[in-house]
């Protein structure tokens, strides 16, 4: 193996598994005589870091071997820490720079225009100073949005796709999606017990910003309702299955999940606070939105709960770990056959490597045509036989 010195990143929210790549592109570096040091916080350590500044490239840079690293994936979050920043759209250039030296575009944001720094080459000069001849980048559609650039700008990336979202292109997997729908459908069970002693209407928010693979999953396996973003329900509609439901379930209660950004007919979700470096703003709770329609329209008492965040911490579970590690050391094997561009995937049931995605394609959606009743508003559950185990192909 030529290449002897590997980076590694992870960016954007942090899932349970993170830790089980970093420790298993380590161990597998430390077998291939490959040295791999960490970059903290994301996309951020290779902007603001200056290497002629010790206290920098202490917050930013992490050599990571088998002793620091060999109980990390006993823990969820993630060991080098993360921020949402995006390289290509920085705000302002750090002080130690000149914002002269870097290409410049205009952003528009709630109808204000904004000058916005593109600091790949100072990414790109970081990286080489380091000495580091591959990028291992971990994240979901915005982090591995601008691996696609870097690995075009000339620099050798390999992703490794992660999101609670499951929505990340030419991929039917994402770290993080099982240990989510496990703790979903974990919650949901404990909380059927307050919403049945109650006789009330469970709504359940979850994550799933632009596409509804969480709220459609947890449904399939918890036999409930949901609605997802690819599909705006009738709310009159929806209202009447949910009151049909309560009347017929012996404890008198229904329960409906939904994903963050769900939408009825003549609803537009509101948004709130100030765009991320990606361009997204936190979207209000459509739960508690539900939640008021119902009142006003059957004065029938509801619970609301935000299954956001919880979903999200803590351990990792069987599944997240091992195609956690399996992408990590397949990633390594792409990296000393010399390949890059490449993003660790799971594609009609197999591992394999595929490109990283265009970002331009935007996240990846529910088929809901295949996968989701609109009559009912459950999962769909017939004419599965010959599909892969997570019911999708890439």
């Amino acid at each position: 193996m030529s290449v002897k010195r590997v980076g590694i990143l992870t960016g954007g929210g942090d899932v349970p598994g993170l830790n089980s790549v970093i420790k298993s592109v380590v161990y597998r570096g430390s077998e291939i005589g490959c040295e791999v040091t960490g970059i903290r916080r994301g996309w951020e350590g290779l902007t603001n870091l200056n290497l002629d500044d010790e206290q920098s490239r202490a917050r930013y840079i992490l050599p990571l071997n088998r002793a620091n690293t060999r109980t990390i994936d006993r823990t969820g979050g993630t060991y080098l820490h993360t921020t949402r920043t995006n390289p290509a759209k920085m705000k302002k250039v750090p002080e130690f720079l000149s914002a002269a030296n870097f290409p410049t575009s205009q952003a528009t944001k709630d109808g204000k225009t904004s000058t916005v720094y593109d600091l790949t080459p100072q990414v790109i000069k970081n990286l080489e100073r380091l000495g580091l001849e591959y990028l291992v980048a971990i994240g979901g559609d915005d982090t591995l949005s601008y691996a696609a650039k870097l690995d075009q700008a000339g620099f050798k990336v390999i992703a490794i796709p992660k999101t609670m979202d499951n929505d990340v292109q030419n991929t039917e997997y994402c770290i993080g999606f099982s240990t989510a729908i496990t703790r979903a459908t974990e919650a949901i069970g404990r909380q059927r017990t307050t919403v049945g002693s109650h006789e009330r209407i469970g709504i359940f928010r979850i994550f799933g910003r632009d596409a509804g693979y969480t709220a459609l999953y947890t449904a399939y396996v918890t036999s409930m309702r949901c609605c997802i973003p690819e599909h705006k329900f009738n709310l009159e509609k929806l209202i009447e299955v949910l009151m049909r439901d309560k009347r017929t379930t012996p404890s008198n209660y229904a329960l409906v999940v939904l994903s963050e950004g769900a939408e009825w007919e003549g609803y537009h979700l509101r948004e709130t606070g100030e765009a991320d470096a990606f361009g997204h703003k936190k979207k209000a709770n459509v739960g508690e939105d539900l939640s008021d329609e119902i009142k006003k329209r059957t004065g029938e008492e509801t619970i609301v709960s935000d299954l956001t965040y919880d979903l999200r911490s803590g351990n990792p579970d069987f599944v997240d770990k091992m195609v956690a590690s399996t992408f990590a050391s397949m990633g390594m094997g792409c990296i000393e056959r010399g390949e890059h561009g490449l993003m660790m995937a799971i594609s009609r049931g197999c591992y394999g490597a595929v490109p990283i995605p265009d970002p331009k394609l935007g996240p990846r959606r529910v088929d809901v045509a295949t996968m989701y009743n609109t009559e009912r508003y459950r999962p769909s559950y017939e004419n599965k036989m010959g599909l892969p185990i997570f019911l999708t192909r890439a």
